[in-house]
């Protein structure tokens, strides 16, 4: 079976230069000697680098009793309980799989700076091919194991690593006694996301540790009474005020870790007791960063660590990783609508400068009071977490994203990060030093979002650069009144005269006040040379499954009775086109022609050579023919009643409704609820029940034709779109069937086990998705193109499209809720830049027929040292973009290879830090604080449900997980990879949120792991496109009767979905929390009531992400398993 519908290459492998998803620019399609773009091209580092298997090394995990390894933080003082469930004799506890079979890799194509659009005969030759890309091709030879690429260079060799599976046993994670308290910490979260607007915090200065938590040195002790220093407009490429720059990073491998004894003698003198609350900003000496100026005798030598407490009723934690409160003061999450950022610049702009240098306060210091000034000043981001001692990592309630260390008049206008985010907010200026960090470099984007505010320009002028077609923004240099710099390609262009008048201001002579150049999201329309024929009108077309499988479902009837009900709310003009084609074993037309007393059917049983019986009348004016097509929808439902056809001639549907819309373009609506088993795009069942389960590679993660991508590339060049509502109970090859929408800038829809009475649930989910599907902000005819400043180039790009030319995403339909992702690379040294942008440009023709543009612009700063680097990583795009680079690994490759990437990713990135930030070594696995929930989202995506192994998902199933990562916008798909956990019994107004005279409580967020759950309780688990209210068994009867409406635990009914509106504050909090966390996304999340005797139960534990399983590790020996790798 040919993987050609994932491949890089979006034909079937004949050498055309279609693109999508996992494609480089299609530029080079032959090897070439000689080297890459840019002098100073480096080798790049690739997360899923090739790493040879190395032997499991003895006393790694012995198959006897779980003994936690002599352990390496020197703080346990207990044995291991003796609770812990022995594993099989002769079985270890963890294992090394072995690996699929080696992909064949592909030479990777250029990856050209086409982002400035320079001269053909300008453009550079392609780099040199290497044999260890992320993209394979079948004809290459077979040798190379898992390696996952950033950018376009061989990567260097590493240490071997592989995710282990340990033996079945106990379902409950597995814990130790504890021996020491730990800070309370405010990472980034990953959950109970809300979509408001970021408070935008500088981090010019050091930041203040997280509520709860005292300012911290790196000396592994609290400065009492400290305060941070003030936060000051900083130069873009240092993070504290007045202060030298970073010294280099050390070199060399870090010094050798051995187990260590708890030490016995006392505590150092120099170690001040914990605050009153009994928290400790960090126990033993904290690993330093490389600026910092500590006495070197200081290294290596650990410190008595407190005695471990009790847990109450559950057993103890393992060696220092205690259950210590998490703050309870951080900042609420924010109301989802967006504020775009519109403060007025106070003057023009000017070139950036670097402020200039003088005796700060660190230079006015003794040495050794400067150096302490340096520990305490450094950024929160940067403070050293020791993952294997401190449990509570995850922040009580949302935090916003990392904020770029920009010059605050720049940051206050910069784009907002719900558009547009970096996976790393401050850009390394090589690309050496990119790979020496080991994370990848790329942009989540939501273009199209549903925005509050967006300022619309019209001018018969739209200001652009000459040479790169940059459209001017808040992060160009005025030189002076007449001239301006582009941020991009730098080059000096002339200030238009109709550009010197300011609509809003209503004067003449300030360029920089008018609004394009005071907003980083700003909407042009368009003028007439930006159309290459007149606007398309709206156009919808609907096909749709009438079989017997199709009518037993009892979807058409929800399908037509929220078509009448919203068919006046469909977004359009006077021109907008409707029409409507039903199919089993054959195709039937309806003619509604204006002036028709009733519709007519036309029934085209040809199906191999299908044509339009009537072009004409089959896609009608929706106003002059609303009654003939509200008499069809009222007719549908019955007209098939009593079908007896079985058959499904999809493909055959398909070419009928691309003949029909592609003289206009629009958009094509597919609803199926069986797997195609006639004429042109006949399937056959692949899956294998036996096989649900397998802890080996899963296999038909591809299409098995090229039908559906082929004809998705067609439907692309007419402008026509393609979306697909899958309702099946039964396995229908969506990995087939996907790719008519991946290829056409489609969504996919998919309701398993659909039935109107068996499944009530997914009947009102089928309801509110339609109703947003069908009433929602649509664009047709749309392109995008993603520009940056010269010296950084795009490679890869991530999401539903098609590439059309080396940086020109091809987008038939767009809509407010979907996500793109682009990996980038460094090809030129950003030495004489202080900042760069990215710009990212929709053009689209509206539903009303205006030809508009959409233009986000992000500054970030550019840093030249490892510390900055690591300060500015934004964990949660960081695992965004690795969840899209594992799901093409999955399809190109093979799924352990994409498990084995991951895993790798957490490893090289710490031990990049561990080698080239930290200057004191310590026993332990350590993160800065950015990255603390980085091994977490890591084990959270080998669990999720496009990734996991040894668990049994029906293959449908994984592929829609992987469609949806690849596609979702970040804020929603982080809820995807690590749900949120509440307890809501016990809600209350405290800390509640106000929001349109509602009141929102907010309830902490909880670890995923049994051992927060309790039978006394009740849990609400949002994992974003479903929710879970889980019940325990002695809940208290209050909760039961006042939020359920049932008198006692027995009576909760096992198929709840819906909660009683009672009139009471209980249930009006509960109902007011749920409505508030589904107000934040788009589609609409089913909740399951479930009970601990209920069928979803297992599926309810399997996100107990922390927890150990019969197939996959808990989350402290994912831990253990990260430091044994990291610590050879």
């Amino acid at each position: 079976m040919s993987t050609a519908g994932f491949n890089s290459q979006n034909g079937t492998g004949t050498g055309q230069t279609y693109t999508n998803g996992p494609s480089q620019n299609p530029v080079a399609v032959q090897q070439l000697p000689g080297g890459s773009y840019g002098m100073t091209q480096q080798p790049t580092y690739n997360p899923m680098q090739a790493k040879a298997p190395a032997p499991l090394g003895p006393g790694l995990y012995p198959s006897g009793p779980y003994q936690p390894a002599p352990p390496v933080s020197s703080y346990q003082h207990a044995p291991p309980v003796s609770s812990y469930q022995p594993a099989p004799p002769g079985q270890p506890l963890m294992t090394r799989p072995l690996l699929g079979g080696p992909p064949s890799h592909t030479p990777p194509q250029s990856a050209s700076p086409g982002l400035r659009l320079p001269p053909p005969q300008a453009t550079p030759p392609p780099p040199a091919m290497s044999s260890s890309n992320y993209y394979p091709n079948p004809q290459q030879p077979q040798h190379m194991p898992p390696a996952w690429q950033y950018n376009n260079a061989p990567p260097p060799m590493g240490s071997p690593s592989s995710m282990g599976t340990p033996p079945r046993g106990a379902m409950a994670n597995h814990v130790y006694p504890a021996a020491s308290s730990t800070a309370p910490l405010l990472p980034p979260s990953s959950a109970a996301y809300s979509s408001a607007p970021a408070a935008h915090v500088s981090h010019s200065g050091a930041q203040p540790p997280g509520p709860g938590s005292p300012p911290t040195s790196l000396h592994g002790y609290i400065q009492p009474g400290t305060a941070p220093p003030p936060m000051n407009p900083m130069a873009p490429n240092t993070y504290q005020p007045s202060r030298a720059s970073y010294g280099p990073p050390p070199t060399g491998p870090p010094p050798t870790m051995k187990p260590t004894a708890p030490p016995t003698g006392p505590p150092m003198a120099n170690v001040k007791p914990p605050p009153p609350d009994g928290t400790m900003a960090g126990n033993g000496p904290q690993a330093s960063n490389s600026h910092n100026h500590v006495d070197n005798k200081m290294a290596g030598m650990p410190q008595h660590g407190p005695p471990g407490r009790h847990l109450g009723h559950y057993p103890s934690l393992p060696p220092g990783y205690q259950n210590s409160p998490a703050p309870h003061n951080a900042p609420p999450p924010m109301h989802p609508a967006l504020q775009a950022a519109t403060q007025p610049y106070t003057q023009a702009h000017q070139p950036y400068q670097q402020p200039p240098g003088g005796p700060g306060p660190a230079q006015q210091l003794s040495p050794s009071l400067a150096a302490m000034s340096l520990q305490s000043n450094t950024p929160e981001s940067l403070r050293v977490v020791n993952l294997l001692q401190e449990r509570n990592l995850l922040p009580p309630s949302p935090t916003p994203p990392p904020t770029p260390c920009l010059p605050q008049d720049l940051q206050k206008i910069n784009c907002n990060p719900e558009v547009f985010r970096s996976t790393l907010t401050s850009i390394p200026q090589t690309q050496s030093l990119l790979n020496k960090a080991k994370m990848p470099l790329g942009l989540m984007l939501h273009p199209f979002k549903d925005l509050s505010q967006l300022p619309v320009v019209t001018s018969s002028t739209i200001v652009r650069c000459r040479s790169c077609r940059t459209y001017i923004n808040p992060f160009v240099s005025f030189l002076d009144q007449r001239r301006w710099k582009c941020n991009l390609c730098h080059r000096v262009n002339d200030v238009p005269e109709e550009f010197m008048y300011n609509p809003v201001s209503r004067s003449y002579g300030e360029p920089h006040k008018r609004p394009e150049v005071q907003n980083a999201t700003i909407e042009f329309i368009a003028p007439s040379e930006y159309m290459l024929r007149p606007p398309q009108p709206a156009a919808y077309l609907f096909v749709l499954d009438v079989s017997h499988n199709a009518v037993e479902t009892g979807y058409l009837n929800v399908f037509c009775q929220s078509m009448l009900e919203n068919i006046n709310a469909l977004p359009g003009d006077s021109r907008t086109k409707v029409g409507f084609i039903t199919f089993d074993s054959t195709i039937h037309f309806y003619n509604l022609q204006e002036g028709l007393s009733q519709p007519q059917m036309l029934i085209v049983s040809d199906i191999e050579d299908i044509f339009l019986p009537t072009p004409d009348s089959l896609l009608v004016n929706l106003n002059e023919c609303k009654e003939l097509v509200q008499d069809l929808l009222k007719s549908l439902p019955t007209l098939f009643q009593k079908t007896m056809e079985t058959q499904s001639a999809l493909g055959s549907a398909l070419q009928a409704a691309f003949k029909l819309l592609s003289p206009t373009g629009g958009r094509m609506t597919i609803f199926q609820t069986q797997l195609p088993n006639l004429g042109v795009g006949a399937l056959q069942s692949r899956e294998d029940p036996n096989q649900r389960a397998s802890a080996k590679d899963i296999q038909h993660l591809s299409p098995a034709t090229d039908f559906y991508k082929k004809l998705a590339l067609d439907c692309s060049g007419q402008q026509v779109s393609v979306d697909l509502f899958l309702l099946s109970s039964q396995y229908c090859d969506l990995a087939s069937l996907g790719c008519i929408s991946r290829y056409s800038a489609g969504t996919v829809y998919y309701y398993p086990s659909y039935h109107h009475q068996r499944n009530p649930a997914q009947v009102e989910c089928f309801q509110k998705d339609l109703k947003r599907y069908l009433t929602r902000k649509i664009g047709f005819e749309a392109v995008m193109r993603i520009r940056c400043t010269k010296g950084l180039s795009i490679h890869t790009f991530h999401g539903n499209f098609f590439v059309r030319s080396t940086d020109l995403l091809s987008l038939p339909n767009v809509n407010p809720d979907a996500g793109f992702a682009v990996q980038m690379s460094i090809e030129e040294n950003l030495d004489d830049l202080q900042v760069v942008s990215f710009q990212a440009a929709l053009l689209y023709t509206s539903s009303k027929g205006e030809r508009r543009i959409r233009v986000h612009t992000l500054c970030l700063p550019v840093v030249n040292s490892l510390s900055d680097i690591f300060a500015g990583a934004d964990v949660e795009a960081i695992s965004g973009l690795l969840a899209c680079m594992a799901v093409d690994r999955s399809a190109t490759a093979s799924l352990s290879d994409a498990r084995d990437a991951m895993t790798n990713a957490a490893i090289d990135s710490l031990t990049s830090y561990r080698q080239s930030v930290l200057t004191i070594q310590q026993p332990g696995l350590l993160a800065p604080a950015c990255l603390r929930l980085f091994p977490l989202f890591i084990l959270a995506l080998l669990k999720q449900k496009a990734f996991r192994t040894g668990t049994s998902t029906r293959l449908d199933d994984r592929v829609f997980a992987m469609l949806q990562l690849k596609y979702q916008p970040l804020v929603y798909s982080l809820l995807m990879i690590h749900p949120a956990l509440y307890r809501v019994d016990d809600l209350t107004d405290e800390g509640a949120l106000n929001i349109n005279e509602r009141t929102i409580p907010q309830p902490r967020v909880l670890q995923l792991s049994v051992e927060k759950l309790s039978r006394e309780a009740a849990f609400l688990m949002d994992a974003g496109t479903v929710m879970y209210l889980w019940i325990g068994r002695n809940c208290h009867p209050n909760f039961l009767s006042q939020v359920l409406g049932v008198p006692s635990y027995a009576a909760v009914p096992d198929n709840l979905y819906l909660l009683p509106e009672l009139d009471t504050a209980e249930s009006q909090r509960t109902r007011a929390f749920i409505g508030w966390l589904r107000d934040q996304r788009p589609f609409f999340p089913p909740m399951h009531v479930i009970r601990e005797e209920s069928q979803l139960k297992p599926t309810f534990m399997q996100n107990m992400i922390e927890d150990r399983t019969e197939s996959a590790l808990s989350y402290y020996e994912f831990l253990l398993h990260l430091q044994q790798q990291i610590s050879k």
